[in-house]
C-alpha cells in the first residue's frame, strides 16, 4: 500500500551545435557519475549528474556539459552507443559499421573493428567481459574486451526474396541477463511482417537456447529483468483493434503473463526498461497528442500504473534508470534537455488510517479500520480523467477532503463523506472533475493541505513535462523555474450533509513565492492553523505562514532541524492538547531517522505514529528496522533523551539472558515487510504489508496496554474490560493501573458501567495479590497515575484489610453489586465468587448467605424475594466448584451447622461413611463438647479454649492439657479460670513451659507469680542471674552457712561463664575473700577497682600482686603493638605491589581488547571460571573472595587476638587483594581494648609507673596511627587505576591523622603522658 511520489526533479539543458541537431543515444558511467549522449550530427556531450554539490548548479545553469566531435567519413553517422566501464571509455558503433573506442577524459579515438552492414545494436555484458553487436545484415557478433571475435551467429532466417547485398534489419535490440549467462534479442526487418521470434543465446558457446513463437511484436522493445526472472516485451494489437500488450517471458521462450497499457489503438510503445531492483517497469508511450513516460509496479499479481510524466510530441523523450538508484529516472528529449527524476515510497495509509492506493486514473479506498483488504482489493474507487501524479489527504472534524494532481495538470478536489458512512459507497466508483481555474499551476512535486479550503503546493515551470500542460514556449511572461504556491478552494456546489462532493471546486492562486533551492518536502504544522514547515535541501526547515506571504526564518528552536535531506518528513503534534508542539520527524535515504534535531536510529525502514488521545496527539513512534525488528517507543522516551539506554540504538545484540526479561521489540516474521499506517485509540493496531503485498495487522502488547490504561485513566472501565479481553491482558492492570487503593473509590462506577456480570465473574476470578504493572507488564507500562493515587486509603471500607489487595478489591466489588445490581440468581452468583475469591476465601460468610436460601426454600413461603436468587442447590455447586471442597466442608463444620455440613459433603462426593458417624457421633454430643471437637478438627484452639472452659470442672483436665499443648494459649485461660487455685496451677504450667524453651528470666517471674520460690531459683541459676538468685535465696529464708556456699557456687559458676568481674562482686559481698575478689579483678582487667579494694584493705602483698600483674600485661601489650606495626607494613607493602599487578595486568588486558566486558553471556561465563583460578590480578572474582572472607569472633573484645584467629592469606589467590585489606580492618582497637588500656595507664600512674605507662601509650598510638592510615590508603587506592609511590605512603597517611587530630579516636589516651 504504497504510492510513487516524485520529490525532486532536476532539468538540465545541453547547449547543441545547432537547430537541426537531436539527441539520439545516451550512456553512463557509474564510477564518476556521468552521462554521456551522442547526437545525430556526431557530438558526444558529457554532463555530471546531480550530486549534494552540485545540485544548485543543475537547478540554475544550461550548460553544465562538456561536448566532443566524432570525425566520421560523410554520411557516416552514430547508430550504437554504450561506456565500458573496464576501459573507461565510449564504445561508438557507426552506420557504416566501425566500432570506435572514446576515451573522453583524453579526447582520443581508437579504431577497434569494423563490421559489415553497418552497426545496428551494441550492448556489453554485465561483467563487462564481453560485447554484443547486431550488424545491419542481422549477425550477432560477440566479441572480449581485447576485440577478438567469440563467435558469430545469425539474429533470423532470411527470406528468400531479401536482397543480401543491403542491410536487411531496421532495428535490433540485445538484453542481457542480470548475471551475464544468456542474452536475448529481437530483430526486424525491413520487409517483413510484424510477427518475430523472441530469441535467448548462451554466452560462452552463443548456442540458441530458447525462441519464443512467431507474435506480432511491437518494434524490438525488449529487455531482461535484472533479477533474471521475466523478459518484458511488447505485443502490436492494432490488428485486434486494441492497444498494446506488455508481455512477459521466462528464458526458456514461454509466455508468462502480461498486462494491457491502456491506451488508444494507435499508441506505440518505443522504449522498455527496468529499474535496478527489478520492481519498476517504465515505458515511452507515445501517442497522437502527446508522449509519455509509465512506471508501472507489480504487487498482488496486479501492474499499477504509478506514475505518468508527459511531454509534447515534438520533444521526443527518452529515459534510463540509473544503473544503481532504483528509485532514480533519467529523461531527455530530442532538444537536450535532460531531467534527473527522483521518486520515494510513500505510504497510502493517511492519518485517520484511510488507505487511498493510486492505480493509474484511479484512487483505490478503503478505510483499514473497517476492513484489511489488500490491493488491488478496495471498498470503492474515485476516477479521474488522466493519471494521479499525486495526492493530499484532509481529515479534521468528520470532513475528508482529497487532492490530487493529474498528469495532464489538472487539479482535482473531492470531498467525501463522513468515515462512518463509507460502508454505503462499497463497490461504487465516484467520478471526480477536474477543478477550474484562471491561472496554470504548473507540474505539482509537492502538495498538502493547510485548511480544509488552502492547499499548498511546490510546481515547476518552464521544462519539458511541464510545458506540456501549461505555458506555451512563445509566452512572454513565462514562468521559469520552481514556485511555493497557496491554492485557495471554493466549491459552487451546495454541501450535502454525509454526501460527497466531486465537482464544482473552482481553485485560484493567492500567493506565489519563487523559490531559490531545492523543495525536499512539505509538512502541515499540527499546532498552528494555516502554517507548514517547508523542508530545503540539505535538511534546512523553515516555516511558511500565509498571513505572512513570506518564509519565515530560521526555524525558533533546534527541534525543526534535521542534519540531511529526508524525503520522508512528517510533523506531528506532542504533549497535552493545552500545551502541544510540532516535532519533526525525517528519515533519509540512508535509513537514519532524525528526531528534534538529532539522528535517534541509523538502521530505520519505515515508520509511522500512534495516539490513544481524542485530540490526536502523538503518544508512540512505531518503527521498523533493517534487521526486521519493530520497536514501538514512548514519545516521552525521546523527548526526555533515553532511547539509548531503553532500545540500545535499535540493535539486537543477541543477549538470550536478557532477552526473556527485557525484550523491547517484535521480531517481523517476514522479511522486507513495511510499517504502513497504525488504527488509532483503541484498536491499537500496527499495520504493516509484506513484501508479496498482503497485508498483516498486528496488536503489540505495549500499545495494547497503552489504549486500555488511557481509558481507565478516562474512567472507561467498560471500554478498558473490553480491550482485556479480547487482547487477553491480564485483568488485574484494571485494578494496579493508579494502584489497587485508588481502585476502591471507582469499584461502584466500574459495575455500573460494565453492566454485565459473566465480565464481573471473569475479572473477580482473575484478581490476584500482585501488582501486575510491576512484574508482569513492567516493562511495556508508563504508569500515567500520580504516585499520589497509590496512597489513597479505603477509608469508606471499613472492615476491610487495607493491605490485602484481593479482599479490599472484592469487598468493594460485592458492596457495588449489593448497591447497584438489581436482585437475581446471577447477581448471588457473583456475590458468591467475591466471598470464594478472597485471600483468604470467605467461606463462612458464602455458606451463612445459602442457609438463609435454604431456610427460606425450607419454609415454601411464596415471598416474590424468592425468585431472586438461585436454588441453595446451585448455590453451593457454585461455592464448590469456585473452591476447594475440602475447606468448604470445614468452614461449614465452623458453623456448628450439623446439616449444612452434611449437604456440603453429600455435594462434594464425599463418601457417607466417611462423615456420616462422625456428625452422628457430634449430634449426640452436648452443645459446648461438641462445638469443643469441631474446634480442635479446625485448629481453631483459642475458640475450644472458651468452649471447653465453658463446659464445666469435669473438663478443666482437658482445658489445662489444651493449654499445654497449645501454650499461646495461656493468657486466655488465665482470663477464663476464676479459681485462684487453677490459677495457681496454670501459672506452674506456664512456668514449666517456660524453663522448657530456656526461657529462665520469663519462668522466674511466672513462678514468682504463684509463689514457687524454689523453681524461681532455679530458673535464675540456670540463667546467670546471681542478683535474683541471691534474692530469692533471702525470700527462702536460707542460713548464712547457706548463703555462703551458694555464694561460692555461684563465683565458680561465674568464672566458668567468663565473667571475673561479677564473680569478684560476690566474693567480696558475700564470701569476704579480698585475695580472691583481687585476683577475680585482675583477671576481668579492671585494675582501677583492684587498686581501690587492695588499698581499702590495706593489704600490701595484694597491691604489690596487682602492681606486679600490671606491670607483666603492659610488658605484654608493648610486644604485641610492636608486632602489629610490624604486621601492618608487611600486609600494606604486599596490598601495594598485588594492586599495581592487577593494574598492570588489566592494562594489558585492555589493550588486547580482551577486556571481560566486552564479552557475550557465554563467553564471559567461560572466561569468568578460568578467571577465577587467576591471581588476585583480576576482578573476576573480587566479590566473591570479599564474601568469602568471614568475621572471626573476638576474643576477650582484643584486638590483637581477634586478628589472630582469623583465616590465613594466600598469596597468590584470587582474594588476596581483598583479604589483605579487610586484614588491615580487622587489626583496629576494640572499645573493649580502649576501656583496658586507659584503665591500665592510670593504675601505672597510681602506681608510680609513669615511664612504663608513657611507653605503652607511645607504642599503643604508633600502632593505632599505623593501622588507620594503613586502612585509609587501601581505601583510597581501591577505585583508582594507578598508584602514586609518591602520595599513597603510609608515612604521608600516618601524618596526614596526625594532623587531623582525630580526638575521638585516642579518647584513650591520658594527656599528662604525652609531655615527653
Amino acid at each position: 500500500m504504497n504510492n510513487l511520489k516524485l520529490y525532486s526533479d532536476l532539468s538540465l539543458n545541453l547547449e547543441l551545435r545547432s537547430a537541426e541537431e537531436v539527441v539520439s543515444f545516451s550512456a553512463f558511467d557509474i564510477e564518476r557519475n556521468r552521462l554521456f549522449f551522442a547526437s545525430s550530427d556526431n557530438f558526444i556531450y558529457t554532463t555530471q549528474l546531480p550530486s549534494s554539490q552540485n545540485e544548485r548548479v543543475w537547478g540554475k545553469t544550461s550548460s553544465y556539459s562538456k561536448v566532443e566531435p566524432i570525425d566520421l567519413e560523410p554520411g557516416d553517422f552514430i547508430t550504437a552507443f554504450d561506456y565500458l566501464m573496464e576501459k573507461e571509455a565510449l564504445i561508438v558503433g557507426t552506420s557504416s559499421g566501425l566500432l570506435l573506442l572514446h576515451n573522453v577524459d583524453d579526447n582520443v579515438i581508437e579504431v577497434v573493428g569494423r563490421v559489415e552492414g553497418g552497426v545496428k545494436c551494441l550492448s556489453p555484458s554485465p561483467d563487462g567481459d564481453l560485447l554484443g553487436i547486431i550488424t545491419g545484415f542481422g549477425q550477432i557478433v560477440v566479441m572480449t574486451h581485447d576485440w577478438d571475435v567469440l563467435y558469430e551467429n545469425t539474429l533470423d532466417d532470411l527470406p528468400e526474396d531479401v536482397d543480401l547485398s543491403e542491410p536487411t534489419f531496421s532495428s535490433c535490440y540485445i538484453s542481457w541477463r542480470g548475471d551475464g549467462k544468456y542474452f536475448v534479442t529481437l530483430g526486424e526487418l525491413h520487409t517483413s511482417s510484424s510477427h518475430k521470434k523472441l530469441k535467448v543465446w548462451e554466452r560462452d558457446t552463443g548456442t540458441l537456447h530458447a525462441a519464443s513463437e512467431s507474435k506480432a511484436f511491437m518494434g524490438t522493445v525488449l529487455d531482461w529483468m535484472p533479477s533474471g526472472a521475466k523478459i518484458a516485451s511488447v505485443y502490436d494489437k492494432k490488428v485486434e483493434n486494441k492497444c498494446p500488450l506488455i508481455v512477459f517471458f521466462e528464458r526458456n521462450g514461454l509466455e508468462r503473463s502480461s498486462f494491457s497499457i491502456n491506451e488508444l489503438t494507435d499508441a506505440k510503445v518505443e522504449i522498455l526498461k527496468w529499474n535496478c531492483s527489478s520492481d519498476l517497469l517504465a515505458a515511452v508511450v507515445r501517442s497522437e497528442t502527446f508522449d509519455s513516460v509509465k512506471i508501472w509496479f507489480f504487487s498482488n499479481n496486479h501492474w499499477y500504473l504509478k506514475q505518468e510524466i508527459r511531454y509534447s510530441r515534438e520533444d521526443g523523450v527518452k529515459f534510463m534508470w540509473h544503473p544503481t538508484k532504483p528509485l532514480q529516472l533519467i529523461c531527455w528529449t530530442l532538444g537536450g534537455e535532460v531531467t534527473v527524476n527522483s521518486f520515494v515510497w510513500v505510504t497510502a495509509v493517511m492519518e485517520n488510517s484511510t488507505a487511498l492506493v493510486i492505480d493509474e486514473s484511479k484512487i483505490l479506498a478503503t478505510p483499514l479500520s473497517l476492513s484489511l483488504m489488500p490491493p488491488p482489493m478496495y471498498l470503492f474507487n474515485l476516477k479521474f480523467s488522466s493519471t494521479i501524479r499525486d495526492i493530499a489527504f484532509y481529515t479534521k472534524n468528520s470532513k475528508n477532503l482529497l487532492a490530487a494532481f493529474l498528469s495532464d495538470g489538472c487539479l482535482c478536489v473531492a470531498e467525501l463523506p463522513p468515515l462512518d458512512t463509507w460502508e454505503e459507497l462499497e463497490g461504487k466508483e465516484l467520478s471526480v472533475d477536474a477543478s477550474s481555474s484562471e491561472t496554470i499551476f504548473g507540474s505539482f512535486v509537492h502538495l498538502i493541505w493547510l485548511d480544509a479550503h488552502i492547499l499548498l503546493g511546490v510546481s515547476h515551470f518552464g521544462f519539458s513535462h511541464s510545458n506540456y500542460f501549461s505555458q506555451t514556449p512563445s509566452s512572454k511572461d513565462m514562468l521559469h523555474g520552481y514556485y511555493l504556491q497557496e491554492i485557495e478552494l471554493l466549491c459552487s456546489e451546495d454541501h450535502v450533509p454525509g454526501l460527497g462532493t466531486c465537482s464544482g471546486w473552482h481553485a485560484k492562486i493567492t500567493n506565489q513565492i519563487p523559490l531559490d533551492g531545492l523543495v525536499i518536502g512539505l509538512a502541515p504544522n499540527p499546532t498552528k492553523k494555516c502554517s507548514a514547515f517547508v523542508q530545503f535541501d540539505g535538511g534546512k526547515v523553515f516555516e511558511y505562514i500565509p498571513n505572512l506571504g513570506i518564509m519565515g526564518g530560521a526555524p525558533k528552536t533546534e527541534d525543526m532541524s534535521l542534519s540531511s535531506s529526508c524525503p520522508w518528513m512528517s510533523v506531528v503534534p506532542v504533549g497535552d492538547s493545552g500545551s502541544s508542539r510540532p516535532l519533526l520527524f525525517g528519515l533519509d535515504d540512508n535509513g537514519r531517522l532524525h528526531v528534534g534535531g538529532k539522528i535517534i536510529c541509523n538502521n530505520c525502514r519505515s515508520f509511522s505514529f500512534y495516539s490513544n488521545s481524542a485530540d490526536l496527539a502523538i503518544t508512540h513512534l512505531i518503527l521498523a528496522t533493517k534487521q526486521d525488528l519493530l520497536f514501538v517507543i514512548d514519545i516521552d522516551d525521546i523527548l526526555d533523551g533515553k532511547l539509548e539506554v531503553k532500545y540500545e540504538n535499535f540493535i539486537h545484540a543477541g543477549n538470550k539472558r536478557r532477552e526473556e526479561d527485557n525484550r523491547n521489540f517484535i521480531t517481523i516474521w517476514e522479511r522486507g515487510a513495511k510499517v504502513i499506517g497504525v488504527l488509532h485509540g483503541d484498536e491499537a493496531a500496527v499495520i504493516l504489508q509484506t513484501a508479496r503485498g498482503n497485508l498483516e495487522c498486528i496488536y503489540p502488547r505495549k500499545l495494547v496496554l497503552a489504549s486500555i490504561i488511557n481509558a481507565l485513566v478516562q474512567s472507561r472501565f467498560r471500554d478498558g474490560l473490553l480491550m482485556v479481553r479480547r487482547h487477553r491482558i491480564d485483568f488485574n492492570v484494571i485494578v494496579d493501573h493508579c494502584g489497587w487503593q485508588a481502585f476502591l473509590q471507582s469499584a461502584a462506577e466500574f459495575v455500573r458501567q460494565v453492566n454485565n456480570l459473566s465480565y464481573i465473574t471473569e475479572f473477580v476470578c482473575s484478581i490476584k495479590n500482585e501488582t501486575i504493572t510491576e512484574t508482569l507488564y513492567k516493562n511495556y507500562i508508563s504508569l500515567l497515575c500520580p504516585r499520589e493515587a497509590k496512597d489513597v486509603q479505603a477509608g469508606d471500607f471499613k472492615g476491610s484489610n487495607n493491605n490485602n489487595k484481593v479482599s479490599s478489591v472484592l469487598m468493594s466489588i460485592r458492596k457495588a453489586l449489593e448497591e447497584l445490581v438489581p436482585e437475581s440468581p446471577a447477581r448471588e452468583l457473583c456475590i458468591l465468587t467475591t466471598l470464594a475469591r478472597s485471600d483468604p476465601p470467605a467461606l463462612e460468610e458464602a455458606l451463612e448467605r445459602i442457609k438463609l436460601i435454604r431456610e427460606m426454600e425450607l419454609l415454601g413461603s411464596d415471598d416474590p424475594r424468592r425468585k431472586s436468587y438461585p436454588s441453595a442447590e446451585e448455590a453451593l455447586k457454585h461455592l464448590l466448584w469456585l473452591s476447594d471442597s475440602e475447606a468448604v466442608y470445614e468452614a461449614s463444620l465452623g458453623l456448628y451447622d450439623l446439616h449444612l455440613a452434611a449437604i456440603v459433603a453429600l455435594n462434594s462426593q464425599r463418601d457417607p461413611k466417611e462423615f456420616l458417624p462422625f456428625l452422628q457421633e457430634l449430634e449426640r454430643m452436648p452443645v459446648h463438647l461438641m462445638r469443643y471437637n469441631i474446634d480442635i478438627r479446625l485448629r481453631r484452639y483459642e475458640s475450644a479454649l472458651k468452649h471447653i472452659a465453658s463446659a464445666g470442672d469435669a473438663y478443666y483436665a482437658d482445658c489445662l492439657n489444651l493449654m499445654k499443648e497449645n501454650p499461646q494459649l495461656f493468657p486466655l485461660g488465665l482470663q477464663l479460670i476464676t479459681d485462684p487455685a487453677k490459677k495457681k496451677e496454670v501459672l506452674e504450667a506456664w512456668g514449666d513451659h517456660f524453663s522448657d524453651e530456656k526461657c529462665f528470666e520469663d519462668a522466674a517471674t511466672t513462678y514468682l507469680c504463684c509463689s514457687g520460690l524454689e523453681k524461681a531459683l532455679k530458673a535464675y541459676r540456670a540463667c546467670g542471674n546471681w542478683s535474683g538468685v541471691m534474692t530469692v535465696a533471702g525470700l527462702l529464708k536460707l542460713g548464712k552457712e547457706e548463703i555462703v556456699q551458694l555464694a561460692h557456687e555461684l563465683c565458680e559458676e561465674l568464672q566458668a561463664l567468663g565473667k571475673p568481674g561479677e564473680a569478684a562482686k560476690i566474693a567480696l559481698d558475700y564470701c569476704g575473700d579480698v585475695k580472691s575478689a583481687i585476683n577475680l579483678l585482675v583477671s576481668a582487667r579492671d585494675w582501677e577497682e583492684a587498686l581501690r579494694v587492695a588499698f581499702m584493705h590495706r593489704c600490701d602483698d595484694l597491691i604489690s600482686e596487682v602492681q606486679n600483674a600490671s606491670l607483666e600485661c603492659a610488658t605484654l601489650l608493648i610486644g604485641e603493638y610492636e608486632e602489629g606495626l610490624e604486621k601492618v607494613g608487611k600486609y600494606l607493602a604486599r596490598y601495594l605491589a598485588v594492586r599495581q599487578r592487577r593494574l598492570l595486568l588489566a592494562a594489558k588486558l585492555q589493550s588486547e581488547d580482551r577486556s571481560i566486558n566486552d564479552l557475550d553471556d557465554d563467553t564471559a561465563s567461560e572466561a569468568s571460571s578460568s578467571f577465577s583460578g587467576m591471581s588476585a590480578y583480576t576482578t573476576g572474582t573480587r566479590k566473591g573472595s570479599a564474601a568469602s572472607i568471614s568475621s572471626s569472633t573476638a576474643s576477650k573484645g582484643r584486638g590483637m587476638r581477634r586478628q589472630r584467629n582469623r583465616g590465613k592469606i594466600r598469596a597468590g589467590s584470587p582474594g588476596e587483594e581483598m583479604a589483605l585489606v579487610e586484614h588491615l580492618k580487622g587489626m583496629y582497637l576494640t572499645p573493649g581494648a580502649e576501656r583496658e588500656l586507659k584503665s591500665l595507664l592510670v593504675s601505672l600512674v597510681i602506681l608510680g609507673k609513669e615511664e612504663m605507662a608513657k611507653k605503652l601509650q607511645r607504642t599503643g598510638e604508633a600502632f593505632q596511627l599505623s593501622q588507620m592510615a594503613a586502612v585509609k590508603l587501601a581505601e583510597d587506592t581501591m577505585p583508582n587505576d594507578n598508584i602514586d609511590e609518591y602520595a599513597h605512603t603510609l608515612e604521608n597517611y600516618i601524618q596526614k591523622l596526625r594532623n587531623e587530630q582525630q580526638s575521638d579516636a585516642f579518647v584513650w589516651r591520658s594527656k599528662v603522658l604525652l609531655s615527653s
